[in-house]
């Protein structure tokens, strides 16, 4: 049986997830997870929009994190 990526999503198996989606599970979650969720997993489980993602991202990205 193969393996699934890490850098899948944990919750739906969405593949190839994005530096942003990648980048805010850490910055969230902690750096050293091993499980990642794409955007709409992401946003379900913070029980929070998509689009309030997004902006965190774009907020994050001003601040200069180099998650992103």
């Amino acid at each position: 049986m193969k393996q699934a990526n890490k850098m899948d999503c944990f919750a739906c198996g969405k593949k190839l997830l994005s530096k942003d989606e990648i980048g805010l599970n850490k910055k969230m979650l902690g750096r050293k997870i091993k499980q990642f969720y794409c955007l709409d997993c992401f946003a379900e489980y913070l029980d929070v929009s998509t689009e309030e993602l997004l902006a965190k991202i774009e907020e994050f990205k001003e601040q200069g994190c180099t998650l992103f």
